[in-house]
């Protein structure tokens, strides 16, 4: 009996955080291509800035709050979540990370550490926010067919495969003309060659404002899906030679699932293993976003797109 009252507490608290207004807005707006970035049910700035965009691209008054956004715009919207079974696969696939970058480039692949990691990737929230909405789920003994309930949005690897667009069963995605960084909004947006934006993503920049790219006209020279990463370490005593490892491509290697590289040597706009640090002036120089928005970016982009870097 108590064990069945609990379980119906658990289900009820999955239900209602699951059925609050904000997260609904935050899941509707990633869909139209107006990113938050990592979805957690709070509203901030990240979150507020995709919901003034999205209503001035379709001369819309901003609503007062995410309640009154979510009744005015989003009233309509269904199937925000899905049930996805965990399988045998999911669990084969996590990898114990070595602490050495020697250690990580023996690896075979840089997958995900915990169950947890790839469910919070596949739904764009945050770990926290998985919790919330299973809270009866125990992620330290998850087995092969536990159910886990997540915002339904394609799998990176379905994003990945929009290029080539010839190939059968490819996500249809629009392709991109443009490519705006904002420095001080840190954020990314992508146009079409009519001047739609096609999607707004949240980024990091460098942290160290001498390893920002100037400002002005680049161009995208390589996308590449599921990159490896040459590890080069920062410091070196005199006199010794750099030790460079080749890290193996997966979501938790350093540039994540994408690299799009810059027509200005070293730079390029790329994913990262850690999405909910995205935001703020904390990269080593490139522009870093969240796996699941650089492999949209990665379908949206051929190469030659423009990319404008502004203040």
């Amino acid at each position: 009996m108590l064990f069945c009252l609990v379980h119906s507490l658990m289900l009820c608290a999955a239900l209602a955080f699951a059925d609050t207004k904000t997260l609904a807005v935050q899941i509707c707006l990633d869909r139209a291509g107006y990113s938050c970035n990592t979805i957690d049910g709070q509203w901030g700035r990240k979150s507020q800035s995709a919901l003034d965009r999205y209503c001035r691209d379709r001369g819309l008054p901003v609503p007062s709050s995410p309640e009154a956004a979510c009744d005015a715009l989003f009233a309509n919207e269904k199937n925000l979540f899905k049930r996805v079974a965990v399988t045998s696969a999911d669990i084969a696939s996590l990898v114990v990370m070595p602490a050495t970058p020697a250690g990580k480039a023996e690896l075979d692949h840089m997958g995900y550490s915990s169950i947890k990691e790839m469910f919070a990737e596949r739904g764009h929230v945050s770990r926290r926010a998985l919790e919330r909405l299973n809270p009866a789920q125990d992620w330290s003994k998850v087995r092969p067919g536990d159910m886990i309930l997540l915002p339904d949005f394609p799998s990176v690897e379905e994003e990945l495969s929009a290029w080539p667009r010839s190939r059968p069963g490819a996500l249809k995605r629009p392709v991109a003309a443009l490519v705006k960084v904002s420095l001080s909004r840190f954020e990314i947006e992508v146009y079409d060659r009519s001047g739609r934006l096609l999607g707004l993503y949240p980024c990091s920049i460098a942290r160290d404002k001498a390893k920002l790219p100037p400002k002005g006209e680049l161009r995208l020279t390589t996308p590449v899906a599921n990159p490896n990463y040459t590890y080069t370490p920062d410091h070196v005593p005199p006199g010794a030679k750099a030790s460079r490892h080749i890290l193996p491509a997966g979501p938790r290697n350093p540039v994540g699932v994408a690299w799009l590289g810059l027509d200005l040597a070293g730079y390029g706009i790329h994913g990262t293993p850690t999405p909910e640090t995205i935001g703020s002036a904390e990269s080593h120089g490139c522009f870093r976003l969240s796996n699941w928005n650089a492999a949209r970016l990665y379908a949206l982009c051929p190469a030659g797109t423009r990319v404008i870097v502004e203040p």
